[in-house]
């Protein structure tokens, strides 16, 4: 019983590590040919950067460090 806890325990600290280093779902760090900047700019809490919005061809989102404004 004691070794199943200890490998569950194990498993989440090792998938903690991994997340800091993953980037989240739209993240990336420049813009793609064909994306368009928006006017959308926001606080990320997790990272406390500031991010834009950007969208492609088929109108998904994507979020880009923008260090060009502050978001209010």
């Amino acid at each position: 019983m004691g070794f199943v806890v200890l490998v569950i325990v194990a498993v989440v600290i090792v998938c903690f590590f991994i997340s800091l280093f993953v980037r989240r779902h739209g993240e990336s760090d420049k813009p793609q040919p064909g994306w368009r900047s928006t006017d959308e700019v926001f606080n990320d809490p997790s990272t406390n950067r500031v991010m834009r919005v950007w969208l492609d061809q088929k109108g998904e989102r994507h979020y880009i460090p923008d260090g060009t404004r502050r978001a209010s």
